[in-house]
């Protein structure tokens, strides 16, 4: 919108909420219309960004026969809107189609290693299944698409309840409970700010490159590290708890951005500790506890 486009925003709220975007209410190259993408859908649109789809093992696994439907059903109707109208379609795909990954770190030639038949597969496979179709109707309808395979991403607005680790350490220490690790916290991921993913969708989108393109941060960090650096930040008293480790929970996961640099002259410029700290502030915001975060450590 600051670019002088409009924008068309279409939200079931299943996992989102009208008070992340009031900001944009009133402005005139602003549209919400309230959606499920499970359902055909007719616009005039140039481009198409599919971001639909709970991404937290949570919201997913909660009604995961709603998650297939979404990755599939709505992956068709989206794409059949952009052959309809030439509009250029960009999925968000995922890290979750390596799987629980025997290479590391993942580079997008990797064909992954996934349960078809897990407690994550809806999300999995869903969202290889959305990657099919995207190639398909590209190769025999000659649709203009692009492929993003997304990692771990944090930020402020994310939901209390959401879920994933960053999240969840996060409302856990301004609350004053333990942390919750689980597994001895050896698992490594890769965290991503959301302001970098952003710059990194709208880069490929605007690209000549179809993709995939893996979009998430190379620097990575065991659990119990990131667990440690919202401790220090937050409440160094709070004790870590360790649980059992979940189905299916990857062990390593660090995306390859080559491909990311040399196609879009893309790569992440916001580092964990400066995003930890701006996550923390809006979360204590919202919860009500008015934590200053202290200096994050180096880890």
């Amino acid at each position: 919108m600051e670019q002088g486009h409009d924008v068309i925003c279409l939200d079931n709220f299943y996992t989102g909420h009208k008070r992340n975007i009031l900001q944009w209410f009133g402005n005139p190259h602003f549209e919400l219309v309230r959606h499920d993408i499970t359902e055909p859908i007719r616009l005039e649109v140039d481009q198409i960004y599919h971001l639909a789809c709970p991404a937290s093992p949570i919201h997913y696994q909660y009604n995961p026969i709603k998650t297939v439907k979404t990755n599939v059903m709505g992956t068709m109707n989206m794409l059949g809107l952009a052959k309809r109208v030439k509009a250029r379609f960009l999925l968000a795909s995922t890290s979750e189609v390596y799987g629980d990954p025997e290479i590391h770190p993942q580079t997008e030639d990797y064909r992954g290693n996934v349960n078809p038949i897990g407690i994550r597969s809806c999300y999995d496979e869903g969202k290889r299944v959305a990657e099919t179709l995207a190639f398909d109707y590209h190769r025999q309808s000659d649709v203009q698409i692009r492929v993003a395979r997304i990692f771990n991403t944090y930020g402020p607005r994310m939901l209390e309840n959401d879920g994933r680790v960053v999240s969840n350490f996060v409302v856990q220490a301004l609350r004053n409970n333990p942390l919750t690790v689980y597994g001895d916290g050896s698992q490594t991921r890769s965290f991503c700010y959301v302001a970098d993913l952003v710059d990194g969708l709208m880069k490929l989108m605007n690209s000549d490159q179809v993709g995939p393109v893996n979009l998430g941060n190379p620097d990575e960090y065991t659990i119990l590290e990131l667990a440690r650096a919202v401790q220090e930040m937050v409440n160094s008293a709070i004790e870590i708890k360790f649980e059992p480790l979940p189905q299916d929970d990857p062990r390593r996961r660090k995306p390859d951005i080559t491909r990311a640099k040399a196609w879009l002259d893309w790569q992440p410029t916001v580092p964990l500790q400066e995003g930890l700290k701006l996550t923390v502030e809006d979360f204590s915001r919202r919860i009500g506890n008015h934590v200053a975060a202290q200096p994050a450590p180096a880890v």
